[in-house]
């Protein structure tokens, strides 16, 4: 598509004008609709792409060493456009296991002026004994950019859930230090129906300075990771809470790096970080995921293989 398109109007006894005519921008709906499924525990998992629409696609499913599947998410156009409406569901059957990861930081790009935010709803359901490991890059919100993320999760009993999400504050390289416009967050999750967890941020830097100690203080980089699995028994995530926390204080330096850890109302619990550097958060969400995998399954957390 042209970047714009150059009208020369002549008018009587004038000198000819160029008048850069609006370019409408070019909405999108992705669509993305992902189902695990396996015929009994001990079986493997298998994937099922019911819906598939660019730019959001996958390719094939990897198998894991625990019988899951591994899949890479795959935005065709690069990036998350302004105007761009992503939808985005998947479901994990009962006993089947899935893993989930993109091959990159997801890159929100500049808003063309008149272009709306863009804008992705996820729709998440893990099945009786079921188990989602969501483990994502970043999000990247480029210079100018306006998102929306709407994010459910329902788990139904006995469901597992290891569902992390990072924020960066921009391309750093080029000066963007929250340069976005606009970044709106909002997660709910719900276990046999009933609400434990919901979030909801709205980040206007240019409103509202993120470095301000009520907000970000000097922190740049954030993560919030969700651990759950339906029907444990509440003595079980208190003695986790306080592993956890421990480990977040261990990997805790006051001006570098900060993390915490706390239970949920029933069925998890959370743990949050805030860094002056990505590195620090990438370097301790799998150290906080494999100690709670070994707690609650048994068994270690296997970072996903990526590809290209």
């Amino acid at each position: 598509m042209l970047s714009g398109v150059l009208i020369h109007e002549q008018r009587a006894g004038a000198i000819p004008d160029i008048v850069q005519a609006p370019v409408p921008f070019a909405e999108v709906d992705g669509r993305l609709h992902l189902r695990f499924e396996t015929r009994s525990a001990s079986e493997k998992t298998t994937l099922r792409v019911l819906d598939q629409r660019p730019p959001l696609r996958v390719v094939r499913a990897f198998a894991c060493d625990d019988g899951g599947a591994l899949v890479h998410l795959h935005n065709v156009s690069g990036g998350v456009l302004g105007g761009d409406r992503l939808e985005f569901q998947v479901e994990v059957a009962a006993d089947a296991r899935a893993q989930i990861t993109t091959t990159g930081a997801t890159r929100l790009y500049r808003c063309r002026d008149g272009a709306p935010a863009a804008v992705q709803q996820s729709l998440i359901e893990v099945g009786h004994g079921g188990l989602l490991e969501y483990v994502p890059d970043p999000l990247l919100p480029f210079a100018g950019s306006r998102y929306r993320q709407h994010t459910r999760v329902e788990l139904a009993a006995g469901a597992g859930l290891f569902w992390w999400e990072i924020l960066a504050p921009g391309r750093e390289a080029r000066g963007e230090c929250f340069g976005y416009d606009e970044l709106e967050l909002s997660f709910a999750l719900r276990a046999e129906g009933r609400p434990i967890a919901y979030e909801r941020a709205r980040l206007l830097p240019h409103e509202r300075a993120l470095d301000s100690l009520a907000r970000f203080g000097p922190y740049t980089h954030f993560a919030s990771f969700y651990i759950c699995r339906v029907g444990q028994p509440s003595a079980q995530w208190l003695a986790l809470e306080t592993r956890l926390a421990a480990l977040a204080q261990e990997l805790t330096t006051p001006g570098d790096v900060l993390w915490g850890a706390t239970t949920l109302p029933a069925h998890g619990l959370s743990v949050r970080g805030l860094s002056r550097s990505g590195r620090a958060i990438s370097l301790g969400l799998p150290i906080f995921w494999d100690v709670a995998k070994q707690e609650l399954y048994g068994q270690p957390a296997a970072p996903p293989r990526k590809v290209q």
